[in-house]
């Protein structure tokens, strides 16, 4: 099993590109089926999950192939409605094929979805979206059988604004009739390049970034070239690793204004960090402080997919910071990785207290979940000697290679595969 070797104790110092969004192109993979057409998406992140997505794709009768740094998909021979249980087990996305599969062919059949173990994050608001548009769905099984001989636009309110219903409902009105207003919306920037992608491709949808996002569905789509936004979580994790090791970096593409308030807690740790139109760059000098309290919320809240890479970047600060998970129930399992390395953490229910301490340590550590696992490497590129990091399967499911653009930033990191 692949491993990443990280020896501690160095500055970090360069620039490195951040790729495409892991969470904006997933949905948009989906999107392609609405088109029938071909679609070439530039800047797409060569993930596990995206890997995943393509296989979905072939097995719905599309082709989906690299093209030198472009991925190619092509859906107007798409023949099948089914997604088999073991291509739904390989990651929790891959429900948002659900609104584009019963737009597209007025029915659909696919098991729940997987991914990582953070609680229980149900479908259930996505299925009564899909319901409210006429869609007839039974559960049995374990399974989703889906039809919709037609699906009609209407007003839909979600009762948390979530990400994934946010986005099955913007695919599946787009193939509905008449006008689909989504109320208490994810306001995620993810959701606007969705948008944008879908309007790029002949459909006229508006108000995304906002609480109340409009679909006018019966217009015919059809493909287009599309780059995808940069992943706002990867340059947090960057970020997250200069202000744990220390150092000036540059991110490139990264935007500041998706992660102002992540940006706004590493300058209150004593952190520089400035953005404009070409990325972000992060100077950090010393410890940190420790932060005000660090309450996880949807966006423009403090994301949850950064909150673990925060809490191993203030490891070693002085005095106590507060995390408070509200999204995710499971979302503190490497917490007892770190304290391998030494740290301490106390955790109560959906609170983590971190105390600084003076010193961590290397040491073997595995991969809990995919956001943890990025936080193993922030710490250990503050810990003193080496840290294996095992099971990274995870971490290759979000990122394309966090060794390769952790070196580019001047860490000492190296991947050593299964059997060397």
């Amino acid at each position: 099993m692949s491993q990443l070797l990280v020896e501690g104790g160095g500055r970090l110092h360069g620039e490195v590109r951040i790729q495409g969004a892991k969470n904006s192109v997933l949905p948009i993979l989906a999107a392609t089926l609405l088109a029938g057409d071909r679609v070439e998406l530039q800047g797409c992140p060569r993930l596990r999950d995206v890997d995943a997505s393509i296989r979905i794709l072939q097995s719905l009768g599309c082709r989906a192939a690299w093209e030198g740094d472009v991925l190619a998909v092509d859906t107007a021979a798409l023949n099948r409605c089914e997604i088999s249980d073991i291509l739904m087990r390989e990651m929790r996305s891959s429900a948002i094929f659900l609104g584009a599969i019963l737009a597209r062919c007025g029915r659909a059949d696919l098991s729940y979805p997987g991914g990582c173990e953070l609680g229980p994050r149900p479908i259930d608001l996505h299925l009564a979206g899909l319901r409210d548009l006429g869609a007839e769905i039974r559960e049995e099984g374990g399974f989703l059988h889906c039809t919709a001989a037609r699906l009609r636009g209407r007003e839909v309110v979600l009762s948390i604004p979530s990400v994934g219903a946010t986005e099955n409902l913007m695919l599946a009105a787009c193939g509905g009739e008449g006008v689909t207003v989504i109320s208490n919306a994810a306001r995620e920037p993810e959701i606007v390049d969705l948008q944008e992608f879908l309007n790029a491709c002949g459909a006229r949808v508006s108000g995304a970034g906002s609480s109340a996002i409009s679909v006018e569905g019966g217009h015919a789509l059809h493909g287009c070239t599309y780059r995808v936004m940069p992943d706002r979580i990867a340059a947090a994790t960057y970020l997250c690793a200069a202000a744990s090791a220390g150092g000036d970096i540059f991110l490139r593409g990264a935007n500041e204004q998706h992660l102002s308030t992540v940006t706004a807690l590493l300058r209150e740790a004593g952190c520089s960090v400035t953005g404009d139109s070409a990325g972000i760059t992060c100077i950090c000098q010393g410890p940190l402080l420790a932060m005000r309290p660090v309450r996880t919320a949807p966006y423009p809240g403090f994301p949850t997919d950064a909150q673990a890479v925060l809490m191993a970047a203030v490891l070693r600060s002085r005095g106590v910071t507060v995390f408070e998970e509200n999204i995710f129930e499971n979302r503190y399992r490497h917490v007892d990785e770190l304290a391998r390395m030494g740290a301490n953490i106390r955790v109560a229910g959906r609170i983590a207290v971190v105390t600084g301490v003076e010193t961590l340590h290397g040491a073997p550590v595995r991969c809990t979940d995919l956001r943890g696992g990025a936080a193993l490497c922030v710490a250990a590129l503050a810990a003193e000697g080496q840290t294996r990091i095992s099971e990274i399967c995870h971490i290759d499911r979000g990122y394309e290679d966090i060794a390769r653009d952790l070196r580019s930033l001047g860490a000492n990191i190296i991947r050593e595969e299964a059997g060397h």
